[in-house]
C-alpha cells in the first residue's frame, strides 16, 4: 500500500511539474491564431498575398519579425533598434575632431 501511494505521489509531482513550464511563446508552425492569443501586443508590420509578418517588441533595443504563410508561422527574425541620437557626440572618444583645437572652437563659438 505504501509503495502505491508513494508511486501515486510520484507521478503526481513529475506531472504537475511538467504543466507548470513557462509557455513558449512563438514556434515554427504554430497557427497564427494562438501566436497572437499569447502575443497580444503583436503588431502588423505587413501583408501580402498569403502572408502576414507581424513585429512584437522584445525588450527596450530588440524587436522580432515573425511571418506566418497560409497561417501558419514560417520565420522568426530578431532585429535591433536603431539609435535615435543625432550624429556623434562631442566628447566622444571615437569622434575624429575630439582633439582637435579647431573644432572645439566652432563648438564654443557657434555664431563665428
Amino acid at each position: 500500500m505504501k509503495k502505491t501511494i508513494s508511486i501515486l505521489s510520484l507521478v503526481f509531482i513529475m506531472s504537475s511539474c511538467a504543466l507548470l513550464q513557462p509557455r513558449v511563446p512563438y514556434q515554427l508552425g504554430m497557427s497564427e491564431s494562438k501566436f497572437l492569443r499569447q502575443n497580444k501586443d503583436a503588431v502588423i508590420s505587413q501583408i501580402s498575398e498569403g502572408k502576414k509578418v507581424y513585429r512584437v517588441n522584445n525588450g527596450d533595443r530588440f524587436y522580432l519579425l515573425v511571418t506566418f504563410e497560409n497561417d501558419e508561422l514560417t520565420n522568426l527574425e530578431e532585429l535591433e533598434l536603431t539609435p535615435q541620437w543625432p550624429g556623434q557626440r562631442y566628447m566622444d572618444e571615437n569622434n575624429p575632431n575630439y582633439n582637435n583645437p579647431n573644432y572645439q572652437q566652432q563648438q564654443n563659438n557657434p555664431n563665428r
